[in-house]
């Protein structure tokens, strides 16, 4: 089980960015959730088996199809107490 926390920038807010990443992050099994910050960007925890989180933090890169990402910054997360699902708040 790993944890990450990744910071979203670009064209993420009002775009169904943060639906769109539950919904692959449930795909992929990832535990965690998907906010939106006041300065624009979009926060995601992501917690899971390390090869579902890797996949997770590389389709935020790619997002919902009227998103625009310029920039993902990653960085590890404790998760020892993964949530129990994906939430967006």
């Amino acid at each position: 089980m790993v944890g990450k926390i990744c910071w979203v920038s670009g064209r993420v807010q009002g775009v169904y960015y943060r639906g769109a990443a539950a919904e692959r992050a449930r795909e992929l099994g990832v535990t965690g959730y998907a906010k939106n910050l006041p300065d624009g960007r979009v926060e995601v925890l992501a917690c899971g088996p390390e090869s579902a989180v890797e996949e997770l933090v590389r389709w935020l890169w790619i997002g919902s199809t009227a998103s625009r990402v310029t920039a993902v910054e990653v960085r590890d997360a404790p998760c020892d107490q993964p949530p129990t699902d994906f939430r967006t708040g």
